[in-house]
């Protein structure tokens, strides 16, 4: 006998992923291709500890993630590339978690990076839904070199650094999660950003949501969102689906209002988890089509107790 939800749980379930998309989207149906980059990563679904830290309570077991980017691949010198590191560390017996999030941005002269510790506590609402909370702190280092041989006067060097605080509320069950984030708020103001826009020095807020359904015993399927904003820009929205064949591998592509199109896989093997997602602009105009490509790589490795289960949402 087929193990999937009754047919009408289904496709009510279903039905309420893809209005929660399409509201997405029309919420943030005015950004354009001038949009400032808030989303600064593709792959946001499987690993969305930088966003809400409150997320890393999904997964019973810890795990150590790291992911590269590199924006605009036409262009070898000062192209905008992201890396992040991130460590989950689960406190069972207090169903917490702890651990640590890397980032670093930089485009030409200009270089942002930030440090941030986390912590979260879950609280078991019913049999199988749990609200957790967050907290972070660490701090937030700008630096702009830009130097110029050739005319002194335009020469600078600003190194300029700011603690960070933020914290996160997420709703988390077997088969979903939606979550609400504020991981990064300035203290003060950081950095000129004259190359770079200034929407990545300021406060970032963050709605995330994901669904994950069986569609039979060796397929799975698992729409996602997030909408971001960042005062002085307009909003960002990126929704995307994933297919997951045996656990295994995925398969998904993925839609951002700032009009870029993308699509990703992933490989699971042992504990390792290896990912890849290729954006593209849809548009010729400002640095549209090929240009604007972003290729995207991500590693993860899980360890400790809850290996024999699937990391999937």
């Amino acid at each position: 006998m087929n193990k999937l939800y009754p047919r009408a749980l289904f496709f009510k379930r279903f039905n309420i992923a893809a209005l929660l998309m399409a509201s997405v989207l029309f919420s943030a149906k005015r950004v354009n291709a001038q949009a400032e980059k808030i989303i600064g990563y593709t792959q946001y679904a499987d690993n969305l500890t930088a966003f809400n830290p409150a997320y890393s309570l999904l997964d019973k077991a810890g795990s150590v993630s790291s992911l590269l980017s590199r924006q605009f691949v036409e262009i070898q010198n000062g192209a905008p590339t992201a890396f992040l590191f991130n460590l989950n560390l689960p406190f069972e017996q207090m169903d917490a978690s702890g651990g640590l999030i890397v980032k670093n941005n930089s485009i030409g002269p200009e270089t942002l990076t930030e440090v941030n510790a986390f912590f979260a506590k879950a609280i078991q609402l019913t049999d199988k839904d749990f609200l957790s909370v967050s907290l972070n702190a660490g701090f937030r280092k700008y630096v702009d070199l830009a130097l110029d041989p050739d005319d002194p006067e335009f020469n600078t060097d600003i190194r300029q650094t700011s603690p960070n605080l933020g914290f996160g509320v997420m709703a988390y069950g077997d088969d979903y999660f939606l979550g609400i984030s504020v991981p990064e708020l300035t203290i003060k103001s950081l950095g000129n950003a004259d190359v770079t826009s200034q929407v990545d020095l300021k406060n970032h807020y963050f709605l995330t949501g994901a669904l994950l359904e069986p569609l039979d015993d060796d397929f799975k399927f698992k729409p996602s969102f997030i909408i971001a904003y960042a005062s002085g820009a307009p909003v960002e929205a990126d929704v995307s689906g994933m297919l997951y064949i045996k656990d295994m591998i995925g398969l998904g592509v993925g839609y951002r209002t700032s009009k870029l199109a993308e699509g990703m896989i992933t490989y699971t093997f042992n504990y390792f988890r290896l990912g890849y997602s290729y954006q593209v602009g849809t548009e010729s105009n400002n640095f549209g089509g090929v240009n604007s490509a972003t290729q995207e790589i991500t590693l993860s490795y899980r360890f400790g107790k809850g290996l024999l289960t699937p990391k999937l949402l």
